[in-house]
């Protein structure tokens, strides 16, 4: 099955932002488009909005004049449902709700023809139920666009339990035909992206509740040594508070209160008091007039050590070995067993967080980094009864290597390293389920969210059994299940090492 031939005409039902978007979108790629809106004269003022951003193309020179004109003549706002009759495909981007999706689409069935493709744009409803009430149902899918449609890549095509299979591939071809990247999956809570996006969330939000760092320090810790883009408490702010903890509370209530997806009661508090982000003016941040935005905690200036021993493989810190002699650092190499550390030279030892807690006043731990060399801010945890020599020495080493620190409270996986962790996992899991491919998922993720890496990525940087054996330690101490690691990491970790082991 192919994708739709660009004469054939494509309709969008609801012609708010997103509506307006997956309709340029079309109507760019050369279909003929028919908006229709349940609101008087809004597709009119829909389809002047869309030729107002064509001018803006014409502008930046990513269309012609001619092409701009073109399109134009081709998109007409539509009166009524009935003037939808003959399209090819009609998408819907009206209120999520469950009852108003599905009286539109049995609506449209008397309207269009039985080869017309019905799509969804839901995000966080199932495309089933959806389309569980309809006369033809395996013609039904989901095409869940990502906010701004004509500028974010990814389109997640949904089958439903009752999508054919064909017109699935039609909705993908149709998608990359568009000039998307179209990833396919099953229908499930949060489809691939924000059923796997949800613990670089929660994950800060439970670093917060622990009262082991605010939320500009934790933001600074993922952007500054995870790579991410933007850190939970900014981007939650951009997105909504209301918006982003509505997503996560229909996809906890979906997986009938899965632990893994609870909601956070701090995000809570915050929607409750109207600091929705960002639109009201208050979220995590202050964005009135004149608002000053806190910076992360960061340490003061302290000295290097003169050397370090280093005892054993460092793993997906090995890297830092070459750093410290670099910044002039004398580096003693020493064989060890387990898990490699890093001996200062007065007894004290910096370790790589494995999940657990530094519980020594020997011992300091440090967080994960998706590129030590790159990274320019590293996280300390140490216990309350450290000793604070330790504290500074290890402070002024990763300061020699050009990095800012930022001592946190002593939470099991600290930021990245239990954020990355449990992205991994539901990866795993979503996959072990049929959800979607290892492929599909880190282009999701990649594309939907902007991550670093893919989960499976990220995996196989880290090494096989590294994010079940991170959680399994951090389970031990938090052992609510909320991170405990799934069957599917488990089973994973196990067979890499059968293949590993000697013949």
């Amino acid at each position: 099955m192919t994708a739709l031939d660009l004469s054939s005409p494509v309709a969008v039902v609801g012609t708010g932002t997103m509506g307006q978007g997956i309709a340029q979108v079309a109507l760019v790629a050369g279909h003929p488009v028919r908006l229709y809106d349940a609101v008087d004269g809004r597709a009119r003022e829909a389809a002047d909005a869309i030729g107002a951003r064509l001018d803006r193309l014409v502008e930046k020179d990513r269309l012609t004049g001619a092409e701009r004109d073109a399109a134009r003549a081709r998109l007409t706002s539509a009166g009524s449902l009935d003037a939808l009759a003959g399209c090819a495909l009609v998408v819907e981007a009206v209120v999520e709700r469950l009852d108003v999706k599905q009286e539109l689409f049995r609506a449209l069935e008397d309207v269009v023809g039985d080869d017309c493709l019905l799509a969804t744009n839901t995000s966080s409803l199932s495309v089933t139920a959806v389309g569980g009430a309809l006369r033809v149902p395996g013609r039904f899918v989901g095409l869940h666009f990502f906010n701004p449609a004509p500028l974010l890549p990814l389109v997640e095509v949904v089958s439903g339990f009752a999508t054919d299979p064909a017109s699935a591939t039609r909705a993908y071809e149709t998608a990359r035909t568009w000039g998307k990247t179209p990833v396919t999956c099953a229908d499930t809570p949060g489809f691939v992206v924000n059923r796997v996006a949800r613990p670089f969330y929660a994950e800060a939000l439970a670093v917060h509740e622990l009262r082991a760092a605010d939320p500009a320090t934790i933001d600074a810790v993922l952007r500054e040594s995870g790579g991410f883009r933007m850190g939970a408490f900014e981007l939650t702010d951009l997105i909504g508070q209301d918006v982003n903890e509505s997503v996560t509370h229909s996809v906890w209530q979906a997986f009938f209160q899965d632990v893994r997806f609870t909601p956070s009661l701090a995000q809570r508090r915050l929607v409750e008091s109207g600091r929705l982000g960002r639109k009201s003016g208050q979220g995590w941040y202050d964005y009135r007039d004149g608002a000053e935005r806190p910076g992360p905690h960061t340490a003061p200036p302290a000295e290097a050590p003169a050397y370090v021993v280093v005892e054993g493989d460092l793993g997906p810190a090995a890297e830092l070995v070459g750093l410290i002699r670099e910044a002039g650092v004398e580096v003693r190499p020493e064989d060890g067993y387990g898990a490699g550390r890093i001996v200062l030279p007065d007894g004290g030892t910096l370790c790589l967080t494995d999940g657990g807690l530094p519980g020594s006043e020997d011992l300091v731990h440090f967080d994960l980094a998706l590129d030590y060399r790159a990274a320019t801010r590293i996280a300390l945890s140490a216990s309350a009864g450290v000793r604070p020599g330790l504290l500074s020495g290890a402070t002024g080493l990763f300061q020699a290597l050009g990095k800012e620190v930022s001592v946190v409270g002593d939470v099991p996986g600290m930021i990245v390293a239990r954020t990355v962790a449990r992205i991994i996992d539901l990866a795993f899991d979503a996959v072990a389920r049929g959800v979607a491919t290892p492929e599909d998922v880190d282009t999701a993720m990649r594309l939907g969210v902007n991550y670093p890496l893919g989960p499976f990525e990220w995996n196989r940087r880290l090494g096989d059994a590294w994010a079940r054996d991170l959680l399994s330690h951090i389970h031990e101490w938090e052992p609510s299940g909320r991170c405990a690691p799934s069957l599917a990491l488990h089973r994973h970790a196990a067979a890499d090492a059968r293949e590993g082991t000697p013949s």
